[in-house]
């Protein structure tokens, strides 16, 4: 008997499929873990002014936004075309301001209410007298560290 037989054309073995799942998960939690989600959809067109000095902030959980402008074309039908303040997803009033972060600051640890940060998003065209009137609601509010969004000049 011979070991090499004419004629006959070896089987290609299956390709093996057990570490596939686990390829797919590790994808998928490296995917989640890098990814940034975006909680809060801006309302108000803003043009940020410029700045030639700046810092970067760290602790992004502990930051909360304020948008300062006139709304954009696609919610000026129901908004207006005067200027609003959107805090997280809403529109706010001045005098609804200090009760909204009054509430976040109480959901904090005592150690993170020192370092809660709020970034005002402002319009650059947006009168000073309603930038104003928000810096004196948070103050009201306790909160101290407040924080403007710029753009490189």
């Amino acid at each position: 008997m011979s070991k090499f037989r004419k004629g006959i054309k070896p089987e290609i073995p299956p390709l093996n499929t057990a570490s596939l799942p686990d390829l797919i998960f590790t994808l998928l939690f490296f995917f989640m873990i890098v990814s940034n989600v975006r909680q809060e959809i801006p309302q108000v067109e803003y043009q940020e002014p410029a700045a030639t000095e700046f810092t970067k902030l760290e602790e992004k959980s502990l930051i909360f936004f304020i948008y300062i402008g006139k709304p954009r074309a696609e919610y000026r039908e129901t908004l207006g075309t005067k200027p609003i303040i959107q805090v997280g997803n809403g529109q706010m009033e001045v005098s609804e301001i200090p009760l909204y972060f009054s509430r976040k600051k109480f959901l904090l640890n005592p150690d993170e209410q020192e370092r809660m940060t709020v970034s005002i998003s402002a319009d650059k065209n947006t009168e000073m007298k309603i930038i104003a009137e928000v810096e004196n609601a948070l103050r009201k509010a306790e909160v101290l560290n407040v924080n403007y969004s710029v753009s490189e000049e």
